[in-house]
Parts: structure tokens; C-alpha cells; sequence
């Protein structure tokens, strides 16, 4: 077997490699981005076990869809705006699969018993349940807002919407999430002790 030559090279040569069916570029391209493209997915979606499963699809539509790159610049943005377009059509999955989940027979037998968690870990349990509860832009727009810590335009562009739209939808999730804070104990310790919100101060 010929083993494939190690890709060298930036985003822009990169890309062009993977459309000239380089046999180095597709696994160089996962390598440099895969760490980039999972944190986008895991701040949208928490601690999911679907996590390395959605991280593969998100490749898999974007070498797909390779040729569709016009700003070989802003490669890790386009894959940003795929890996929310994978987040969101999880999300309604995930949904649905609930909703469906209330008209099935009641799941019967022990559950095994779990360590208990450590603080930090109770908190972040307590914020992706009020994440679950918002709606799917919503959710988005505050995960790579505030939790990514990407800039506005940033956001907007991978959500492929509007600054204005963005800013509207992250307006709304942090009243919900501040609304539903300030009933969970071990979320407002923790917000308190930060410097975006003060749980005490909010009207």
C-alpha cells in the first residue's frame, strides 16, 4: 500500500488540495480544524454522546461541500456556520425524539447509581437544562455567543443570519436564562462570582 503524503501547507493551499483530490488533504484538513469544530459543537450542544458522531458528519457535509468555499480566508468560519447547521438539525432531532418519547411505554428497571457530581460539574448540568429549554436559534446565538465567545458578527455569520437578527435572539436567551437562574441555587453561586451578570441586580 502507498502511504499518503503528509499535506504542508495553509487553509488556502489546503482547500485547494482537497478539491484537487490531494490524498493528504482530507486528514490534514480534519487534524488542523477538528479541535476548533468540536468546541463549536459542544458549546451549542453540552456534553453530548452524539458529540464524535456529529463531529464526523460536520467533515463529511463540509469536504462535500468543499467547492463551495469562495473566501479561502475564512475557512474556520464557513466550518463554524456548518457545525451549527449540524447543532441545529440536532437539536430538532433531539426534540422530537422527546416529544415522541411521552407516548412511548414507561421505561422499567433500576437505575445504577451515579457518583455525585463535583460542583462545577451540578452547574454545568444546570445551565444546558435551561438551554434546553429555549428555542433552537435562541439556544445557538447565546452558546456561541457567550459560551464560545465568539463576537457578534462572528455569530451572526456562522448562525447565516443578520447582526440585528442575532442580537434580537441573544437579548431574548439571556432574559431566559437569567429568568430561569435565578430559581437554581447552584447556578446563581456561580454567576454571582462572575462579571457579565449580577442574578441580585437584575430587574
Amino acid at each position: 500500500m502507498v502511504t499518503p503524503l503528509t499535506f504542508v501547507g495553509g487553509d488556502e493551499a489546503l482547500v485547494q488540495a482537497l478539491r484537487a483530490g490531494h490524498p493528504g488533504a482530507a486528514a490534514a484538513f480534519y487534524d488542523r480544524h477538528a479541535a476548533h469544530v468540536f468546541r463549536a459543537l459542544r458549546s451549542a450542544l453540552g456534553l453530548d454522546n452524539d458529540l464524535p458522531d456529529l463531529l464526523q458528519e460536520v467533515f463529511i457535509c463540509a469536504i462535500n461541500r468543499i467547492d463551495e468555499i469562495h473566501d479561502l480566508a475564512r475557512v474556520r468560519s464557513w466550518l463554524t456556520g456548518i457545525a451549527i447547521f449540524t447543532a441545529r438539525g440536532y437539536l430538532r432531532r433531539r426534540t422530537r425524539r422527546r416529544w415522541l418519547s411521552l407516548f412511548s411505554p414507561a421505561v422499567t428497571g433500576v437505575r445504577q447509581h451515579e457518583p455525585a457530581p463535583s460542583e462545577a460539574r451540578r452547574a454545568l448540568r444546570e445551565i444546558y437544562g435551561i438551554l434546553d429549554t429555549m428555542p433552537a436559534p435562541e439556544r445557538l446565538a447565546f452558546a456561541l455567543r457567550i459560551i464560545e465567545g465568539l463576537s457578534l458578527p462572528e455569530a451572526a455569520d456562522a448562525c447565516q443570519v443578520s447582526l440585528a437578527t442575532v442580537k434580537r435572539r441573544l437579548a431574548r436567551a439571556e432574559k431566559r436564562f437569567l429568568e430561569a437562574a435565578r430559581t437554581r441555587p447552584e447556578l446563581a453561586h456561580w454567576l454571582e462570582r462572575g462579571s457579565r451578570w449580577s442574578l441580585g441586580n437584575q430587574s
